[in-house]
């Protein structure tokens, strides 16, 4: 990008240009106000502009101003030989990056150069990747009563009253809590969040809470809890209605207090966290079976959010298996395959216990092991009754990619103990030689489903 150097002394632009030049900067210049103007929206490849504060006709601060107005992301340094602070608090009220004086020392202005850059380049970035972000967590669906997920999502996001985020497994519980922390004021904050049901009973509170050095074997060093990492941002508690009641006292008292103490310590910390719950549980039929607080339940229990089943979601089931198909293709570099309309209506009349995550590894099933251009409704029924993670030998030798091969194989595996164990997730990990916490992680991470 290059620098643009708007100033009415010719010795001046010549000076400037020698010295970015030197220093491998691409320059342009302007002899009045009008003309860097006209330039800047000609080129569109100005990175940075130099601007003389006193010029005849239209001075600098009118281009300042107009610059701002107009490029609102290129960064404007004034220079001027009249310097005074009152001229320099001006810039700088309206919008000027920095303020230098003539006669200009060279150093100076390249730091000042390169740290306007930069900036600009650096916000440039966080707007790309806050783009792609976006598109990663984006609720997919037109359904109505997706639309009207998404605008109750939009309304509550701005505060920050917490949210129980209810629906089955696989619907995408997980979804609507980074949309409401990215859409919130507290996106440039930390996002953290905790499966309790993946944690051990005892091990909970530390993770929760934090603990400090010697509270119990093993904790060799203060450890801050998941409250502390997440301040001044969002704590996402899944699988809520998992938690022990044990545990629950305490976050209820963390949450009516705003602070935490840490297991083993005395100190008291502020905390300043939005939480978002989400559980496939009914809390209610909890509370009255004295498994879940009723208060807890009531101050997590704000604004509740419930995500539809995949079921109740009309034709997004055809736009959701789309998107994951071409993803799945592209990932596994297979030819996209056209899918029929009576696949399409196959996909609709399909109840998905599993919702978006069974539909989700359906397409992943179709990209490895379907042959064909086009994709019909007798291939989806045979690969979905398929149990692929328990299938021929073919099945895997068909797998382009060592690292999709090893995943496929870790998932039999674990498919394979877990029924041989009846799902019982302790006797599994004791039997594998793993923590509960790895194989719960491994469990969702391939999702894998209990029959």
């Amino acid at each position: 990008m290059k620098v643009l150097i708007i100033d009415d002394e010719k010795a001046i632009r010549d000076a400037v240009k020698m010295i970015l030049e030197y220093e491998h900067f691409e320059t342009d210049e302007a002899a009045t106000g009008k003309e860097g103007l006209d330039r800047l929206q000609a080129t569109g490849d100005v990175g940075l502009v130099l601007c003389d504060v006193k010029m005849p006709g239209m001075d600098g601060l009118d281009v300042l101003k107009k610059v701002r107005a107009r490029h609102p992301d290129v960064p404007v340094i004034m220079i001027s030989g009249h310097g005074t602070v009152e001229t320099a608090v001006e810039a700088t009220r309206r919008g000027a990056f920095d303020f230098l004086e003539k006669p200009l020392d060279r150093d100076r202005l390249l730091v000042t150069v390169r740290n306007a850059l930069g900036q600009r380049e650096l916000r440039e970035s966080n707007t790309a990747l806050r783009q792609e972000i976006a598109r990663e967590y984006r609720i997919q669906g037109s359904s109505p009563v997706m639309e009207s997920l998404r605008a109750m999502i939009l309304r509550v996001a701005q505060s920050d009253a917490r949210v129980l985020i209810t629906g089955e497994n696989g619907t995408g519980k997980e979804l609507v809590a980074r949309n409401l922390h990215l859409l919130s004021e507290r996106r440039n904050g930390p996002w953290v969040d905790l499966n309790c049901a993946a944690i051990p009973r005892e091990l909970i509170e530390s993770e929760l809470f934090g603990h400090e050095k010697g509270a119990f074997t093993g904790a060799t060093a203060r450890k801050p809890g998941k409250f502390e990492l997440a301040r001044r941002g969002t704590l996402f508690l899944d699988e809520i209605g998992d938690m022990p009641l044990e545990a629950q006292a305490k976050m209820l008292r963390v949450l009516e207090e705003e602070e935490v103490q840490r297991v083993g310590g005395s100190e008291k910390v502020k905390v300043d966290v939005r939480v978002v719950a989400a559980t496939n549980k009914d809390l209610i039929a909890e509370v009255e079976a004295g498994r879940f607080r009723e208060d807890l339940y009531y101050r997590l229990n704000v604004i509740p959010l419930e995500v539809p089943p995949l079921r109740e979601r009309g034709n997004d089931v055809i736009e959701l298996f789309g998107r994951f198909l071409d993803e799945a293709c592209k990932r596994h570099g297979r030819s996209l395959p056209v899918v029929t309309r009576e696949a399409a209506s196959w996909l609709k009349s399909q109840t998905w216990p599993g919702n978006v995550r069974q539909l989700r590894n359906l397409a992943e099933r179709v990209a490895l092991l379907h042959q064909e251009d086009s994709l019909a409704a007798p291939h989806l029924a045979e690969l979905s009754s398929r149990n692929v993670n328990s299938g021929a030998h073919d099945d895997l030798f068909s797998i382009p990619s060592f690292e999709t091969f090893k995943e496929t194989a870790e998932r039999i595996f674990l498919q394979r103990h877990l029924e041989a164990n009846g799902w019982n997730i302790k006797r599994t990990a004791e039997l594998l030689g793993m923590q509960r916490s790895n194989l719960y992680k491994k469990i969702e991470r391939h999702g894998l489903k209990k029959p």
